[in-house]
């Protein structure tokens, strides 16, 4: 099962816009690509960085600790941890890249309404 949760209205978050929202306890990264919305949780699969704190550069969202890329329309990653030497090697050894889960978005009106599976 899973819900619809309204978290704005479409006049809120400009064109290459980003933020955080709080559903259900959990850290959802809310993204505007043109004049498209998209959801996805908001920690970085590698160490946990909030998303929303990183950059945006078209539909590609850069994790402010490593440097990990995601592509926002659907999760997958672009670049896994960003740089190279050492502790860069051991990173990418100890977690294999990961996407970032994403969820669905739908205007209702001017509402931006996430669906986000229920908790059991």
């Amino acid at each position: 099962m899973s819900s619809w949760i309204e978290v704005g209205k479409t006049g809120e978050l400009a064109k290459g816009a980003m933020k955080e929202v709080l559903i259900k306890g959990q850290e959802i990264l809310l993204v505007k690509v043109g004049d498209n919305y998209y959801a996805s949780d908001n920690r970085c699969p590698h160490m946990g960085g909030k998303l929303s704190r990183g950059r945006l550069d078209s539909a590609v969202v850069t994790c402010p600790r490593h440097g990990s890329q995601f592509d926002v329309t659907d999760g997958n990653v672009v670049q896994w941890l960003k740089g190279t030497g050492f502790f860069t090697t051991l990173g990418k050894m100890l977690k294999s890249p990961r996407p970032v889960r994403t969820y669905p978005v739908k205007l209702k009106d001017n509402r931006i309404m996430v669906q986000i599976p229920d908790r059991t």
